[in-house]
């Protein structure tokens, strides 16, 4: 009995890790992928660098607050 508990446990901790490396993972393509778009498109308007520093900013903002919130959460997960 006590094993099968066991197992549930490390089941749970081996999801959360797994949901925290894909929410790091993801973050770190989706700001690739911002930086590179960017990029091309600085590259194309020269004058619109501004514009495009402060959007991109905002985007990576975001993307990395929803995977800390994954983080936080595959974290709990483990915790709880």
């Amino acid at each position: 009995m006590l094993s099968l508990l066991l197992a549930d446990a490390a089941i749970a901790k081996f999801g959360a890790a797994l949901g925290a490396a894909l929410a790091a993972i993801g973050a770190g393509v989706g700001i690739g992928r911002i930086g590179s778009q960017a990029m091309d498109a600085m590259a194309r308007q020269p004058e619109k660098i501004g514009d495009l520093r402060s959007s991109m900013i905002v985007a990576a903002a975001l993307i990395e607050g929803v995977a800390f919130f994954a983080v936080i959460v595959a974290i709990l997960a483990i915790v709880m």
